[in-house]
């Protein structure tokens, strides 16, 4: 039996062949080289995607091209294929970011010299490290590495302190636009003291999220201080020249932001030992001085040290009990990863660590 034509006009077959579309490629990532790029209006961005043997014309708002363009780079971009109303096939891009060592370098370079021209990266507008933090808001990706890093040395190193994390993409084209959306999360809240984006080392495309300029400018306009650590010490992003603070990696970020507790329990020890020097000082010199003064002095002396004495052993107890070895002796343990289900954690008790599978979670009542 033959299948009846269905028939269209001009309009409602394009309106269904973008339906098409839209179901089958929603979104699709295609890499290749600019050609033809130009901007009209001052409100569009035209140009051509291209391989060796075919190209695509492509088209997007000015506003969302967060990397310069020049015709011969190479770019990967993320959009949805459609059919325009004269018939013409093109690709909306709706996010894109250069590849290749060179292509990154030459946009870094450009996109630099517009920010710098923006006083995005002012020495005078940055702000320290809060002192006395108690809640640090981290933005990385919670399998990396780095990220495990960054936890295992903030625990050794002191404790009490609250981390709290907020999961996303760490490289590729969409990564961009979490951070962005967790940098906003933090600022909408009261209790953060400082926020950690932090990213273990990877080749120039996969760091290359690291110097979107939306990104740059959510840092620059986040009413938090902002702390970046992100690649090794020899990787630069606009991310790091816009932060408050940048560190060399993510360990280096976890070591700044926490004091180290072995050094301040020296310097506790150190501080007893000065103040006896001095104690034992003044009581010399009072018995030099007056022989009658020396029974007064010696009451005000025992007070002094009794009250210094007390105050510093307070101050050791409190070092002492943020010792999470002290924890993990009463039988505590420390589960460090993902707590989503199919997720591999470690558990560290005492004296030993294990790895586990999440096999459930739920919210406990």
């Amino acid at each position: 039996m033959e299948t009846p034509e269905v028939k269209f006009s001009v309009s409602e077959f394009l309106s269904a062949v973008n339906q098409t579309l839209e179901y089958a490629y929603s979104s699709v990532v295609i890499e290749g080289e600019v050609s033809g790029f130009k901007v009209n209006q001052g409100k569009w961005v035209f140009f051509d995607l291209k391989d060796e043997e075919s190209s695509i014309s492509c088209f997007m708002p000015l506003f969302q091209l967060r990397v310069p363009l020049e015709d011969g780079m190479k770019i990967v971009v993320k959009g949805m294929p459609k059919i325009t109303k004269w018939g013409k096939f093109s690709l909306t891009v709706k996010q894109m970011m250069p590849v290749g060592e060179g292509n990154i370098k030459k946009a870094f370079e450009l996109l630099k010299k517009k920010l710098e021209r923006e006083r995005l990266f002012d020495v005078a507008r940055k702000r320290p490290i809060p002192e006395n933090l108690h809640k640090i808001g981290v933005i990385s990706s919670t399998q990396a590495a780095g990220y495990a890093d960054f936890c295992k040395i903030i625990n050794a190193r002191w404790g009490g302190l609250e981390i709290l994390t907020a999961h996303t993409q760490v490289q590729g084209v969409g990564a961009p636009d979490q951070i962005i959306r967790a940098l906003k999360y933090f600022n909408e809240r009261t209790d953060v003291d400082i926020i950690a984006i932090i990213r273990g080392g990877g080749s120039a495309d996969d760091l290359a999220v690291f110097n979107d300029e939306g990104l740059a400018r959510a840092i620059f306009s986040s009413r938090i201080p902002v702390i970046t650590g992100i690649g090794h010490e020899v990787d630069e992003s606009l991310a790091d020249l816009t932060a408050d603070v940048r560190a060399s990696t993510p360990s280096n970020v976890a070591e700044m932001l926490t004091p180290d507790r072995q050094a301040e329990i020296n310097r506790v020890k150190s501080g007893i030992l000065r103040l006896s020097n001095k104690i034992v000082q003044e009581i010399t010199g009072a018995e030099r001085d007056s022989a009658s003064r020396i029974s007064e002095m010696a009451r005000f002396v025992k007070q002094k040290i009794k009250s210094a004495g007390d105050e510093i052993g307070g101050k050791v107890k409190i070092l002492e009990s943020l010792n999470p070895d002290t924890t993990l002796k009463r039988g505590y343990a420390i589960v460090s990863g993902g707590l989503t289900e199919g997720n591999v954690v470690k558990i560290t008790t005492f004296e030993k660590e294990v790895e586990a599978e999440i096999n459930k979670v739920k919210e406990r009542k």
